[in-house]
């Protein structure tokens, strides 16, 4: 029940690996050769605003159960914050019907299992297990959305807000670089953005909570009407449209459907520069531009430019400060792409004993050469590649079909976006990816934080010494 973000680890591959890539590999090339999977589904909408999507596989008997709330830490208010998260939390500590610890337990007991995480645009709950739990998971994820406040009291609040408490100071106060997301964010997004602050919150918002204050937050998100049911794996759809209809039909909706805000693309005059204090043995710097959000017509592009900077062994940063030089310990490069918004994030750990202007020249000086002599087709093709890989590997599960059915539903209208999404890659070109290049990252003012070691504020970069 937690966020997460990046990691990386490598070593030899073992014989069981090498096949299973192999095969993976063999799977790409036959989605590109036939073109995208489709996902059947079924859509429709109880009278009180329930989204439902059905997915029918056979091929196991293991079903799948996600339920997409269309609320994450955006829609919080400034000094509200952390409350999507908290309430991630709160759910699973019992409703009307289901006593503290039974959820979990009672869906233990059948051969489930069940989590939920959140996101800056979205919390969802899921299950997985045997079909023939399929009436129990959506009997216990109806009773949390329609009983849940009955049973909500200061002991459970503050119960969860501990919880949540100590999960803020594993992940971002006592963790090494743990406050530099939240320390950037500000610097790219101005005060009172949807995502100018962590989805985590601030211990002083959590802190101050009331019973009313989160009762409020559920009330007006936790509704059928600001939710999407998906159903995938093995069951039989009449059965599962009468389980939905008498366990969710019930429950009423919000009279007043929340609305997401709605913010400008957001623009920066100048570079910034910060420092944070931390105890950590290297120097790690963080350039974030702002780009586009989640499936604008520029976001494949800006995915692609990523991975061929930084994705993986070969890319050209890797080799640049990796590699070749070597300056850093580790270099990677994003496009997050949010439903409102997005940036890019260029990370760089350096060596001991090198300062972060010398790998920021490098980096600069590699952006500005794909800006101005382009990519190959071959650093493209290689992209495409993984897409098509990690499009067949996602749809390996019933859950993850389930959730790529809800994903595609809330960012694009269409469950079945999986034909669309990947063409967006398809169809690009090594000059799409270096225009991309030249209109978000070279030379465009930027965000730049440096993390350094507690009394080292020498090693940060600044506007005087970074190009």
């Amino acid at each position: 029940m937690a966020m997460t973000r990046l990691r990386l680890r490598r070593r030899a591959l073992r014989a069981p690996a090498a096949i299973a890539a192999l095969l993976l590999g063999a799977a790409a090339s036959s989605l590109a050769a036939q073109g995208a999977p489709r996902l059947p589904h079924e859509k429709y909408t109880l009278p009180n605003g329930l989204e439902v999507i059905l997915h029918v596989d056979r091929s196991v008997p293991i079903v799948a159960v996600e339920l997409f709330y269309k609320v994450g830490s955006g829609d919080e208010q400034p000094g509200r914050t952390g409350f999507a998260h908290l309430f991630e939390h709160v759910m699973f500590m019992g409703s009307q019907n289901v006593p503290v610890g039974k959820f979990d337990e009672w869906l233990e007991g059948a051969g489930a299992s069940n989590n939920g995480s959140t996101t800056e645009d979205r919390t969802n709950y899921y299950e997985t297990g045997p079909s023939n739990a399929l009436p129990l998971m959506l009997w216990l994820e109806a009773d949390r959305m329609g009983r849940l406040l009955p049973t909500m009291d200061q002991a459970k609040l503050d119960l969860q807000r501990d919880v949540v408490k100590n999960e803020r100071r594993q992940s971002y106060d006592n963790a090494p670089y743990g406050r530099a997301f939240e320390t950037l964010i500000p610097m790219l997004y101005p005060a009172g953005h949807p995502y100018s602050w962590p989805v985590i919150g601030s211990m002083a918002d959590l802190s101050a909570a009331s019973v009313e204050d989160v009762s409020a937050f559920f009330r007006r998100y936790y509704a059928p009407n600001n939710a999407t049911l998906t159903i995938a794996g093995d069951f039989r759809a009449d059965s599962a449209k009468a389980w939905v209809r008498r366990y969710f039909g019930a429950i009423p909706r919000n009279p007043q459907a929340p609305q997401r805000p709605v913010v400008p693309a957001e623009a920066m005059a100048r570079d910034t520069f910060a420092v944070l204090e931390d105890r950590v043995q290297l120097p790690r710097s963080y350039s974030a531009w702002h780009s586009v959000r989640a499936f604008h017509p520029d976001d494949a592009a800006l995915q692609a430019l990523a991975q061929i900077l930084a994705g993986g062994k070969s890319s050209r940063l890797y080799r640049a400060l990796v590699l070749d030089a070597p300056l850093a310990v580790d270099v990677g490069l994003q496009q997050d792409g949010n439903k409102l918004d997005g940036h890019l994030l260029l990370t760089a750990t350096a060596r001991p004993g090198v300062h972060p202007r010398a790998i920021d020249s490098v980096a600069l000086r590699v952006i500005a050469d794909v800006a101005a002599s382009g990519v190959t087709p071959r650093e493209l093709e290689r992209v495409k590649n993984g897409v098509r890989a990690s499009t067949t590997d996602g749809l390996a599960s019933v859950l993850g079909k389930a959730m790529q059915l809800s994903y595609y539903n809330y960012y694009t209208g269409t469950p079945d976006y999986l034909a669309q999404g990947l063409a967006r890659f398809e169809s690009l070109t090594p000059a799409d990816v270096q225009r991309v290049a030249r209109q978000y990252l070279a030379g465009r003012a930027r965000a730049v934080l440096t993390v350094v070691p507690e009394g080292k504020t020498d090693l940060a970069l600044t506007a005087g010494g970074s190009r």
